[in-house]
């Protein structure tokens, strides 16, 4: 993985320095908050309905142990023994004091860590496949243009000022598995029937208030103008992008008022200006950052049934099915440490979880994590025949639950418990619709089901793609959900389809269930729920859903008070 050079540690730490100095300035009253509000928010800093939160920046979800461990130590000294994994692969903390956050931010520079540009307009966290680098379908390790995008964007003096948060995303594989149609840019990276290295550009996606797939404005960038064509995109997007209305500015909006065609136009005309600069990645350039993703030490094993020694132990298969995935190195696999047990919210890790994830990574993972878009945590390298071991070992820390991709392996934003802006609380409905269908078997009849949900429109739980989507909704300061169907990631993304009226809180785990019903009515045997919906449209489960009114203990509430 990246290592810092002695420009980074010399940035970051000067960066820590100002931030102290404005810190115990605002403590002192001599910077009002309207005045800090921009300066924290430049380290990561946001206030929340109790306390401050802490974003931290995982550059494209990668880890080593010692920063896992950094963040369990940040959790038990600085916050209340956890933190909180998020959709864009960075990890938040929510019981954060102001006086301590700059003591925060100088342990995060002792492992290459820090919060820049984790808030505000600006270029955030370049997310990536989880798998990068070991996945069977990859075809080309897309991290090393992940990085260099990220030194790239990290205080570009042109772009800490755009209209609106920008998001990039970046898929290696056959598989999209980074979500790229939802980022304001998707890179895909491919290879010509030349074997160049290059990239299929998609521009614009976004959820909100106003999802959006994105567009492809290039089926292949040669791979040295990568940052020469991003800038043009860039300036194409500061130039004129809203900024008289922070609904209307995302890239977006740009692209739906003038369309694709018309703004893929401009930024052909704006890099033909920038093509072939000073910021034409060169082959020693993509060389030296190449060789810090440099393959692991494998060993050379032979390929096994890790079933075979087990074959009567249930549990173990569960988990191989669900939580193990293939490796493009024989005699290896990537596991999935599940982050969706009954009765903890998703996406949460105590401090004693992270260490032990990091003595995991030490022991059987080359030392390093892989933070999911899913909100779960990846060891990318483990031997095959060790992986029973693991499982064990994962099992007795809360860590082994067998639902990867599965109804309970949800992902869920923090909500109305701690963010500000949610109209909703999410943790409760997650934990009530993982409580109702807690039954393994039951999940793993059902199969592939991916539940996303948020507690606002600004869908940090990523609702819009959900196979099921729930939106917290407010209603004369009420909380209420609204429910979607036939969302997707990936390959095959597509925006989900509002049922109908929202529903009580109560009622939430029943709504699932219906719709949970009316798929196995209606599915043929090689569907998903994704695939049903899709096929059906909502008519059928709407018609289900609300036949008769959702009795919660005895009593009629959300919508049907109103009937």
């Amino acid at each position: 993985m990246y290592q810092y050079d002695q420009y980074d540690h010399l940035i970051v730490r000067e960066r820590i320095a100002q931030y102290r100095d404005q810190v115990q300035r605002r403590i002192a009253g001599e910077l009002t908050e309207e005045e800090f509000l921009p300066l924290r928010l430049q380290n990561g800093l946001y206030m929340q309905r109790h306390a401050y939160m802490l974003r931290i920046a995982v550059p494209y979800g990668l880890l080593a142990s010692k920063q896992m461990r950094m963040f369990a130590h940040i959790a038990r000294k600085y916050d209340r023994g956890y933190g909180h994994f998020t959709t864009r692969q960075n990890i938040q903390f929510n019981w954060i004091e102001l006086e301590q956050t700059p003591d925060i931010l100088a342990d995060l520079a002792s492992v290459e860590m820090h919060a820049i540009q984790t808030s505000g307009n600006c270029i955030r966290n370049v997310t990536a496949d989880e798998y990068a680098g070991v996945a069977a379908d990859e075809i080309v390790d897309p991290r090393p243009y992940a990085e260099v995008l990220r030194q790239w964007s990290t205080f570009h003096p042109e772009f800490i000022a755009l209209p609106r948060k920008f998001k990039v995303a970046i898929n290696g594989a056959v598989e999209d598995r980074a979500a790229i149609a939802v980022h304001d840019i998707g890179l895909t990276v491919v290879k010509n029937e030349a074997g160049e290295i290059g990239f299929k550009v998609m521009v614009g996606g976004g959820m909100g208030r106003t999802p959006i797939l994105g567009s492809v404005i290039r089926e292949f960038l040669p791979r040295e103008h990568l940052l020469t064509y991003t800038e043009a995109i860039m300036r194409v997007y500061n130039q004129y992008g809203r900024r008289d209305n922070k609904y209307k500015a995302r890239i977006k909006i740009l692209l739906k008022a003038i369309g694709v065609e018309d703004f893929a136009r401009q930024v052909e005309e704006e890099w033909a200006d920038l093509k072939g600069n000073a910021e034409t990645l060169t082959l020693e350039e993509m060389e030296r950052i190449i060789a810090y993703f440099q393959p692991h030490a494998y060993a050379t094993l032979p390929a096994i049934d890790p079933l075979a020694e087990h074959a009567d132990n249930k549990a173990f298969a569960n988990w191989l099915k669900r939580n193990v995935k293939p490796h493009k190195v024989p005699g290896y696999a990537a596991v999935v440490l599940s982050l969706k047990k009954t009765g903890v919210p998703p996406g949460d890790a105590t401090a004693e979880q992270m260490d032990f994830m990091a003595d995991l990574a030490d022991r059987y993972s080359f030392g390093e994590l892989r933070v999911t878009h899913e909100q779960n945590i990846v060891l990318a390298d483990v031997e095959q025949r060790q992986l029973f071991k693991l499982w064990q070992e994962a099992k007795a820390h809360g860590l082994a639950t067998p639902n990867i991709g599965l109804l309970t392996d949800m992902i869920c934003c923090p909500g109305g418990d701690f963010c500000s802006l949610a109209n909703a609380k999410s943790i409760p409905i997650a934990a009530a619709i993982a409580e109702r269908f807690d039954h393994i078997d039951f999940l793993h009849d059902i199969g592939d089901l991916e539940l996303n949900m948020s507690g606002c429109i600004n869908a940090c739980g990523h609702h819009h793609v959900g196979h099921i989507g729930i939106l917290g909704v407010d209603k004369d300061g009420s909380e209420w959900y609204q429910v979607s169907i036939g969302g997707a990631q990936g390959n095959q993304s597509a925006i989900g389809k509002i049922i109908g009226p929202s529903f009580s809180a109560q009622q939430m785990p029943e709504v699932i269930d219906r719709l949970l019903q009316v798929y196995l009515r209606e599915r043929t045997p090689e569907e998903r729920f994704v695939d049903t919906a899709q096929r059906l449209g909502i008519a059928p489960f709407k018609e289900f859903v609300y036949a008769t009114p959702i009795d919660t203990a005895g009593r009629l509430v959300g919508e049907d008070e109103y009937a």
